[in-house]
């Protein structure tokens, strides 16, 4: 499946496609973006993606000012020539293109740019393992910006763990992980950390609150702590790409695995939230 990007309304080749030198996402990071998952070329949770795509820009003082129904328009351009089938919807909001200079002229005019991907959905009965990492983020991490070296090398250290991916913690708390929240599962609750400046709010993580809530599955939402986590009847790995995963397993050590009823209905659950929002099964 090729990829196809988007500048600024122009669509072609990902390959092909490029963006100004002087763009401040090149110097500085100077960028926010966002991910959808998208199943035969329909975006699931669009709006809630776009919610906090328009919210991150907003913290970031980016004057992105194209309205949304444009915007889906656009989208809707994009994925008019994607392929059928499992894809991811990147994108991206530059501050725009200025001399190079940390202050942002007041003027600068953002960029626009995205592009498909495709991606494979792991099956529902894959087994997590986490690799522990200092956090060591800054205290931006609710809002969903290009600035992504401590992820990237928390990624790194996990992948050669051999662990599926990195669990941040800053001290005994835990946050999230290096590209996905972590939730967990304690007594028939399902336990979430607190949306301040050190998580990212996850889109999954939100369906999976409205899961809970539409099913009457009670939610905590709190600080937890490594020991916790390690004792936790289930823990859940959950991101747009990976949709709801379980860990069996955190530095070498095995943990969950003892509410598996209450796993599966989750995985249920959020599985129809997919099938009603695009019509299709996974």
């Amino acid at each position: 499946m090729a990829r196809i990007a988007y500048f600024n309304g122009k669509i072609g080749n990902y390959e092909d496609m490029t963006i100004p030198f002087s763009d401040r996402s090149v110097f500085y990071g100077d960028a926010i973006y966002d991910a959808v998952l998208v199943l035969d070329r329909k975006p699931f949770a669009l709006d809630m993606h776009l919610d906090r795509l328009y919210k991150s820009c907003a913290m970031t003082e980016i004057a992105f000012d194209m309205p949304r129904e444009t915007l889906k328009a656009e989208i809707s351009r994009l994925l008019a020539e994607t392929e059928m089938g499992s894809t991811m919807l990147y994108l991206q909001v530059t501050r725009g293109a200025a001399p190079r200079k940390h202050e942002y002229p007041a003027d600068a005019k953002p960029n626009l740019l995205m592009f498909t991907s495709p991606v494979s959905i792991p099956p529902k009965d894959k087994r997590a393992t986490l690799f522990s990492v200092d956090d060591l983020r800054f205290q931006y991490c609710n809002i969903k910006t290009t600035n992504l070296l401590p992820n990237v090398f928390a990624a790194q250290k996990a992948t050669q763990a051999g662990a599926t991916e990195a669990l941040f913690h800053r001290g005994e708390r835990v946050t999230e992980a290096a590209h996905s929240s972590i939730l967990m599962i304690k007594d028939g609750t399902v336990v979430m950390p607190p949306l301040d400046e050190l998580i990212l709010p996850g889109i999954t993580r939100a369906i999976i609150h409205q899961c809970c809530d539409e099913a009457g599955i009670p939610v905590d939402v709190r600080i937890f702590t490594v020991d916790e986590i390690m004792s936790a009847d289930e823990i859940i790995l959950c991101s747009t790409t990976k949709n709801v995963l379980f860990v069996y397993e955190i530095d070498g050590k095995p943990v969950g695995g003892k509410d598996a009823a209450l796993r599966e209905k989750i995985q249920a659950l959020f599985s129809e939230k997919i099938y009603a929002d695009t019509g299709v099964r996974v």
